[in-house]
């Protein structure tokens, strides 16, 4: 049987530099990840590399914008709802979104429960996660600065 070890050396997405072993089948039994990993190649199951996994996750965290600036699920809100929405995932408070956008503290709260009745949402949680999931805001990026 061969396994093939990455050193993780190797950037990005090429051929990693790698060592291969070779487990006799009489000899050594090796057990935990080197075992594991066979079995589940073997049962027709994927197994990816906690690195390449890894990478993959930060690939799709990362979406590209929308040609039109609004994800598809959000295009239903008016532009002020979208400043709301994008001012609320910074942890704005409606009174610190009022004095940003120059409106009443009211005027938010209506905007914000516009937003949650549009997008069938509970509370400010599941719209700061939506906007998240749709790609309106994108991780590491502040909205409030």
């Amino acid at each position: 049987m061969l396994l093939e070890r990455s050193d993780g050396a190797a950037p990005g997405w090429s051929a990693p530099a790698s060592r291969v072993e070779l487990v006799a089948a009489s000899g050594h039994r090796p057990s935990g990840p080197k075992l594991a990993s066979p079995r589940t190649v073997a049962e027709g199951d994927t197994l990816l590399a906690p690195a390449v996994t890894q990478r993959l996750i930060e690939h799709f965290l990362v979406r590209p914008a929308p040609v039109d600036g609004v994800p598809a699920p959000l295009r239903g809100l008016t532009e002020r709802e979208l400043a709301v929405l994008r001012l609320v995932t910074a942890g704005l408070t409606n009174a610190e979104i009022a004095g940003r956008l120059y409106l009443g503290a009211t005027t938010v709260k209506t905007h914000l429960g516009h937003v949650l009745a549009k997008l069938g949402l509970r509370d400010r949680t599941q719209a700061i996660v939506l906007a998240y999931e749709t790609g309106l805001i994108t991780p590491g990026r502040r909205e409030a600065d």
